[in-house]
């Protein structure tokens, strides 16, 4: 069965791709997702706030007025939080294409303009086949519209763009005003992937401390819906690859995907539960679907339930919404 699909220009033998998670720091980890059949590798992201903190205490050991720093400084997260400094972070891209033969992408994760955007050039020179942008930023400020916003994320693209030939994905939220018209300006713009979508880690609050704590809970295949309606608006209408990313547990979640417009799937919290060998499951589990239903390749079932064909998608969905709606008060 054929299961090659293309995704940032890279032909890759089936669409299962590990997202960025902390399965890549290990390279024992990494040589077993790649002998389980990944078809890409993606890293977890390097944070704005790391690269500006060694911006700025690269400046504070210059400068004869170095305390005036100290209160900055202290708004970043410490350095003993992330696995990897910007400086590893680079190194370990190097060793990755040492001991990998498949796509390498890197990732990026800020949300300003600004000198951060300098290491995507960097990340390329280490050897990176392609890059994610990840854009993750709740707006809270009550003077920024969501065209403010936007404008940010389409400067942060073309800085990105002219500073290296690599392929950029931009990894998205679905909280956009009008996700369709975004998504169309960033295909106008040159983005090579667009990635559905970020997962928001939602606080919590202890009412016997009174105080907030994070929360991280690994994703299950229900999550996968919202990806499925804005894959099937998107496919076909943008020029950009599309992945998914968020609620990819089984085969079944992927022929979903690919139904409703994916060319890549990224699977996270399925291998941290279940381990890199998850992957020859799942490849196996989608190349007898197919041949069950009588497919002859991926690339036939590709886009099959988007909306392309629908003269007016959101008269669709707002039909869909009042047929479930009548079904349940029924």
């Amino acid at each position: 069965m054929d299961l090659s699909t293309t995704y940032l220009g890279f032909r890759l033998p089936h669409p299962f791709v590990p997202g960025a998670s902390p399965l890549v720091d290990d390279l024992d980890t990494v040589r077993r997702l790649e002998d389980a059949g990944a078809a890409a590798i993606v890293m977890h992201s390097l944070f704005e706030e790391q690269i500006t903190r060694e911006q700025m205490a690269s400046v504070r050991s210059m400068d004869a007025t170095a305390e005036s720093f100290a209160e900055a400084l202290s708004f970043f997260p410490d350095t003993d939080a992330f696995a990897l400094g910007p400086e590893e972070y680079l190194e370990h891209i190097h060793k990755l294409k040492a001991v990998l033969s498949i796509p390498v992408i890197a990732s990026l994760n800020g949300a300003t303009e600004g000198g951060w955007l300098g290491y995507a050039r960097l990340i390329e020179n280490a050897g990176a086949d392609a890059l994610e942008l990840n854009v993750y930023s709740l707006a809270t400020d009550f003077t920024e519209s969501g065209e403010m916003i936007e404008r940010r994320t389409l400067h942060m693209l073309e800085a990105v763009k002219r500073s290296i030939g690599i392929p950029v994905a931009v990894k998205l939220s679905p909280f956009y005003t009008s996700l369709s018209h975004f998504a169309h300006r960033l295909s106008e713009h040159g983005v090579d992937g667009l990635i559905l979508f970020n997962r928001f880690y939602q606080p919590d609050i202890d009412v016997e401390t009174l105080e907030v704590s994070p929360t991280l809970r690994l994703s299950d295949s229900s999550e996968l819906l919202l990806r499925l309606r804005w894959l099937a608006i998107l496919s076909g209408r943008v020029k950009a690859s599309l992945s998914v990313t968020g609620g990819i547990h089984t085969a079944l979640d992927a022929v979903k995907a690919v139904m409703a417009g994916a060319d890549a799937v990224q699977v996270v919290s399925a291998l941290l539960r279940h381990g890199p060998e998850h992957l020859t499951n799942l490849r196996r589990d989608l190349a007898l679907w197919l041949e069950d239903h009588e497919y002859e390749s991926l690339e036939q079932m590709k886009g099959s339930m988007n909306l392309l064909r629908c003269p007016n998608p959101g008269a669709h969905e707002r039909s869909n919404y009042m047929s479930v709606l009548q079904s349940w008060w029924g």
